[in-house]
């Protein structure tokens, strides 16, 4: 038999070839999948256990920050107030060998008004750098989480933003260290920047208290709950959570053991010495801040992260 007598090969049809195009490529195995995710949990647990570090660290030293704000305001909140009461005294005092001279009263006035004005602005100051350490205390309690970066190379990075919206940053919930994993360390940063948080409001309103003390006459209009007390303050504490927009003015003052606030703000006119040292104490003894719980917290994220703060 001739070759022409073969038949030629069959040509595979359109639709088998389509099958044969189509056909899903093999599953990984359990295997495989198992090794990538035990990869990269190695690789992430460093890059996590490195942002802890760095963000506890951060905490700590905001934590120190305050205190010295704190102490500072507390100083010139104590010096405005003797300039406002001295200015109330001067003018029934006597001034002894010193009265015959001519405008000793209105000197010592206008130099104590000067004084005050003065501390208002350095109180002022003192406040603004507090509510700035609260804004980097909230930077930081948000920035506790590890994402994976998208990658088409081989190489594996990390990073403080969330850019997959399958990442939680969390690797699954394991832990970092030793026993807690990314969501216990938010739970304590959160505990530990909420009472500054509300620590920072009261003391928004004693400044306002302190720095409307006037002795002029006729009294100038005291400020309101809802004035910015330095330019740029409302958008600090928005970053906060401390502005309420649907009012459009800063949250009211609550308390920390019972959760409670006050529903309005007044202010106390002319307020006596007793009034003012209330304010003072207020301010130095920080009833929104537990100290000893936290040293607790910063102790056990140190224990965890092996830092010592």
């Amino acid at each position: 038999m001739s070759a022409s007598q073969f038949p030629p090969p069959a040509s595979p049809s359109p639709a088998s070839s389509s099958r044969s195009l189509a056909s899903p490529s093999p599953s990984p195995s359990p295997a495989s999948l198992s090794s990538s995710s035990s990869s990269s949990m190695r690789l992430w647990r460093p890059a996590a256990q490195r942002n802890l570090r760095n963000q506890w660290s951060k905490l700590s030293t905001f934590r120190q920050q305050w205190v010295a704000a704190c102490s500072g305001g507390k100083s010139h909140a104590t010096s405005l107030v003797n300039a406002y009461l001295s200015q109330t005294f001067v003018p029934a005092m006597k001034f002894g060998a010193l009265s015959d001279m001519v405008g000793i009263k209105e000197k010592t006035l206008k130099k104590l008004s000067k004084q005050q004005g003065s501390c208002r602005i350095k109180l002022l100051s003192s406040y603004k750098e507090m509510v700035s350490v609260v804004v980097e205390m909230v930077n930081v309690s948000r920035s506790l989480r590890c994402y994976m970066k998208p990658s088409s190379g081989s190489i594996i990075q990390f990073s403080g933003s969330k850019e997959d919206s399958d990442d939680a940053g969390d690797c699954g919930g394991i832990p970092v260290f030793n026993f807690l994993n990314v969501s216990a360390f938010e739970k304590m940063a959160e505990e530990l920047v909420e009472m500054f948080k509300r620590e920072v409001m009261l003391k928004r309103l004693l400044v306002m208290e302190l720095v409307s003390l006037s002795c002029e006459v006729p009294q100038p209009v005291k400020l309101s709950w809802s004035a910015e007390l330095y330019h740029g303050e409302f958008d600090d504490l928005s970053k906060c959570s401390l502005y309420s927009m649907e009012v459009d003015e800063p949250i009211l003052p609550r308390l920390r053991e019972d959760n409670l606030g006050i529903s309005s703000v007044s202010h106390t006119n002319q307020p006596t010495s007793e009034i003012l040292q209330i304010y003072l104490t207020t301010w130095l003894a920080e009833i929104n801040i537990d100290s000893h719980r936290v040293d607790e917290i910063l102790a056990m994220a140190g224990e965890e992260i092996r830092l010592t703060f």
